[in-house]
């Protein structure tokens, strides 16, 4: 908490306002409140899922899934959501897997799922990760995919400065312009997919 609250104050923010909670536990009974949750949770965790909040319908124990609805619990109907999440869970075919992926399309209106190169989190971690942009309270129509394959920096584990945006520039761009580009060619960094194909393929982000 002490490492959060300097961050937070040395990035501009003066009163940081930051609690020692178990978001996923059933103390933690925030929801509908934030227009805006930007995360990055931890991933391959696990919890008691008797500790777990009652109203949570992914029945589960991996956090990184718990995580997802826990975020949509908390944003109100309009609110937007970027959050970093491992690839499987764009992929995995157990029960929850297919569950939180088709809370996301049918509740929310994923907006963009971002595919990072799997040394951005190195020396810390080697996993490949993606991030998800979605938005509260209409379903979704069109996915925009983007295969990003670099940050600016080297993805060894030294992460040697290159120029520090790498796909960054390009990926803000077209996002903006994601409906009106319309692109399909699968070939390409970047594309829209049909929600109806999405479906077909069981609820499949990947």
């Amino acid at each position: 908490v002490r490492i959060g609250l300097m961050n937070l104050m040395l990035h501009g923010i003066d009163h940081p306002n930051i609690d020692y909670k178990d978001t996923l536990s059933k103390k933690y009974d925030e929801q509908n409140r934030y227009d805006v949750v930007i995360a990055n949770p931890p991933f391959k965790g696990s919890i008691d899922q008797s500790e777990t909040i009652d109203t949570f319908r992914t029945k589960t124990t991996k956090t990184e899934l718990l995580y997802i609805e826990l975020m949509f619990n908390l944003l109100g109907n309009g609110g937007k959501c970027a959050v970093i999440v491992p690839d499987g869970v764009l992929f995995g075919n157990s029960k929850a897997h297919k569950e939180i992926r088709k809370l996301v399309l049918e509740k929310c209106r994923l907006d963009a799922v971002i595919s990072m190169p799997s040394g951005v989190f190195k020396p810390y971690a080697g996993v490949s990760t993606a991030v998800l942009f979605f938005t509260k309270g209409e379903p979704t129509q069109n996915v925009w995919f983007y295969k990003m394959e670099s940050d600016g920096f080297s993805l060894d584990d030294k992460r040697t400065f290159i120029d520090g945006k790498g796909d960054i520039p390009d990926i803000l761009e077209h996002y903006n312009k994601k409906y009106k580009e319309n692109p399909t060619d699968r070939k390409k960094k970047y594309f829209l997919v049909p929600i109806e194909e999405i479906k077909e393929k069981d609820w499949d982000l990947s």
